[in-house]
């Protein structure tokens, strides 16, 4: 029986992505863990979270679990979700805080004198609620999901990253900004998909089965 391990670094109740994930993968194991041995063993590996960055990262150290993450991020199907996106590139504007540098680029956040909307009204952040979604490359994870659904998203902070093709999915608020990206084994979002009713399900069900 397949393991999904749900990284459990105690930022943020990981009820909903463990239930939505047992929606689309009845047959397999989604074990909410924090111990590092069990993220090694699974065949698929989770990265959610919510909250701040430097709470994050000092709690994933905290559980030993720096180098189980960095392993599953090398070597398994490997999907970030909001923070889980965020913690993978290499520094966060919020507290200054170094991430896990699997990827190139900065956390930055939402700045306020882009924050309007086309009518020139102001846009509150947190990002909060439902946005579409531009999905920028052909992947197995959009397999089946229209273009320009829509996701459910609550951050402060976006990345941005200068590598070519990383970008996965792009959207819009104030201004364009890459909400998913994916690189041999790893596709990471930052939208809710465990909130997102029917195309954060498709998307979920499409990881489960994903062979990178």
């Amino acid at each position: 029986m397949t393991l999904i391990a749900v990284i459990d670094y105690g930022m943020g109740n990981l009820r909903s992505v463990s239930k939505a994930l047992e929606h689309v993968a009845p047959d397999a194991t989604v074990a909410v863990t924090s111990d590092p041995e069990v993220v090694m063993r699974a065949e698929r590996v989770v990265f959610p979270g919510q909250g701040a960055m430097p709470d994050c990262m000092r709690e994933l150290d905290a559980r030993g679990l720096r180098p189980a993450v960095l392993e599953a991020a090398r070597s398994r199907p490997f999907l970030g979700i909001c923070i889980g996106l965020q913690m993978l590139f290499e520094r966060s504007e919020e507290g200054d805080t170094p991430g896990l540098a699997v990827f190139p680029g900065l956390v930055k956040r939402f700045p306020p004198e882009a924050m309007k909307d086309a009518q020139g009204e102001k846009l509150k952040v947190p990002h909060m609620g439902w946005n579409e979604v531009m999905q920028t490359v052909t992947h197995a994870l959009w397999r089946g999901i229209a273009d320009a659904n829509r996701y459910y998203f609550v951050h402060s902070f976006y990345v941005e990253t200068g590598k070519a093709g990383l970008e996965a999915g792009s959207s819009d608020y104030g201004f364009p900004f890459t909400c998913a990206v994916a690189q041999d084994n790893i596709f990471a979002v930052q939208f809710h998909p465990e909130k997102s009713q029917t195309a954060g399900l498709a998307l979920l069900a499409n990881f489960v089965t994903w062979k990178p």
